[in-house]
């Protein structure tokens, strides 16, 4: 699998979904692969951001990150997301950058990409399903390849149990609540399927 390349997109405003892509991207290193770790490019104004300390807090913290383009979508051979729930859809931040992929799509570039999903919200119960849903519906205009995790494997009961994606609930504060080693163990399998699909496709 080492001639695998990862391309993990992710928003976050607290930095859950941060950590989730962080966690994916050690999966895919322990897989062998190439790993890019990218965040889409941040539109609510910083005096917005400033009035959530938590939210400021994040924001400066990974002021280095790099922003994805488009050109990573294109070196990617697997594309891992990974966003918060907006009222059971995706963040603007992460739509805005979906509806730039037109270029790509045109020539046929993201043909076959394979494409897995998380997502994170304030109760199980807050659209997460919904989201992941709504973000693969876009993988399917491209001709990407949705690889979702399924029951494929008993960490996704103990991870909460979402077919379609890892995907965590977080409290008041912006926390990731649950089992961490649960969670972590889902994202691995969730990532290393996804390459393996990958790897057998090439």
């Amino acid at each position: 699998m080492s001639n695998m390349k990862i391309a993990i997109i992710y928003y976050s405003s607290t930095g859950n979904n941060y950590n989730m892509a962080n966690m994916a991207a050690d999966a895919a290193k322990e897989a062998g692969a190439e790993v890019k770790v990218l965040k889409v490019k941040e539109l609510v104004p910083e005096d917005v951001i400033s009035e959530n300390p938590a939210w400021e807090k994040h924001y400066k913290a990974t002021k280095d990150v790099p922003e994805a383009s488009l050109e990573d979508l294109d070196w990617a051979d697997v594309i891992v997301f990974s966003a918060p729930t907006r009222f059971g859809s995706l963040p603007a931040q992460m739509k805005q950058f979906l509806d730039s992929t037109g270029p790509l799509w045109q020539k046929g570039k993201l043909v076959n990409k394979i494409v897995t999903a998380m997502t994170s919200a304030m109760n199980a119960h807050g659209g997460q399903e919904a989201t992941l849903l709504n973000l693969y519906t876009t993988m399917y205009h491209w001709g990407a390849l949705v690889v979702a995790p399924g029951y494929t494997d008993d960490v996704i009961y103990a991870a909460g149990g979402n077919p379609y994606g890892t995907s965590v609930s977080v409290d008041m504060e912006g926390k990731m609540q649950g089992d961490k080693d649960s969670i972590t163990k889902a994202i691995h399998h969730q990532v290393k399927r996804a390459i393996s699909v990958a790897e057998s496709m090439k």
